[in-house]
C-alpha cells in the first residue's frame, strides 16, 4: 500500500493536518491503494526534517507539508527559510513534498482565513493524490492559473 505524508504544526491556529487527512480520507483508494501517515512538529521551520523522515523512514510516496507563517516582518524570512528547507528535503530525496503554507497576512477576517486555509490545504491534497494516481488532471489544468486557497487568475490569454 502507498503511503502519503502530512505534516503540520503545533504553531498554527487551525489544524491543517487533519484538513489535509479528511480530504484524502474521501478519495478514491483511501485504505485499500494508499494510507495517511501523520507527524506533527512544533513550527514550521521544523518541517523538511520531519517531511525527509517521513519518506525515509515511512517510506511515503509524496508529503504534504503544512505551515501557517505569522504576520511580523521575522515571521516571513523564517517562512522562506522553511521553505528553503522543504526545496532541500525534496532535492535530497527525489520525492515531491508539497509546500502549504498560508500566511497569516492573507486575511484578517477569521472567517474567511479558516476558509481560505481549508481551501489551499484541502486542494494541495488532492494535489499530492493527483501526482501519484492521476497526473492527467494537473496536466489538463496546465497553464490555467489555477490558485489554491482562493479566487483563479485564469489563463493570460484566452
Amino acid at each position: 500500500m502507498d503511503r502519503i505524508g502530512v505534516v503540520d504544526t503545533m504553531f498554527a491556529r487551525i489544524d491543517m493536518g487533519s484538513i489535509a487527512e479528511s480530504r484524502l480520507a474521501g478519495l478514491e483508494g483511501y485504505g485499500e491503494r494508499f494510507e495517511v501517515v501523520r507527524a506533527t512538529v512544533p513550527g514550521f521551520k521544523d518541517l523538511a526534517v520531519a517531511a525527509r523522515r517521513l519518506i525515509e523512514k515511512e517510506s511515503c510516496a509524496i508529503v504534504v507539508a503544512c505551515g501557517m507563517p505569522g504576520g511580523a516582518e521575522l515571521d516571513q524570512a523564517c517562512a522562506h527559510e522553511a521553505a528553503q528547507g522543504i526545496m532541500l528535503a525534496q532535492v535530497l530525496t527525489g520525492t515531491h513534498i508539497l509546500e502549504v503554507f498560508v500566511h497569516a497576512r492573507e486575511e484578517s477576517d477569521p472567517v474567511k482565513f479558516e476558509e481560505l486555509c481549508r481551501n489551499r490545504v484541502g486542494s494541495h491534497a488532492v494535489n499530492a493524490y493527483w501526482m501519484l494516481y492521476a497526473p492527467d488532471e494537473l496536466r489538463k489544468r496546465a497553464g490555467q492559473g489555477i490558485r489554491q486557497g482562493s479566487g483563479d487568475a485564469g489563463p493570460l490569454l484566452g
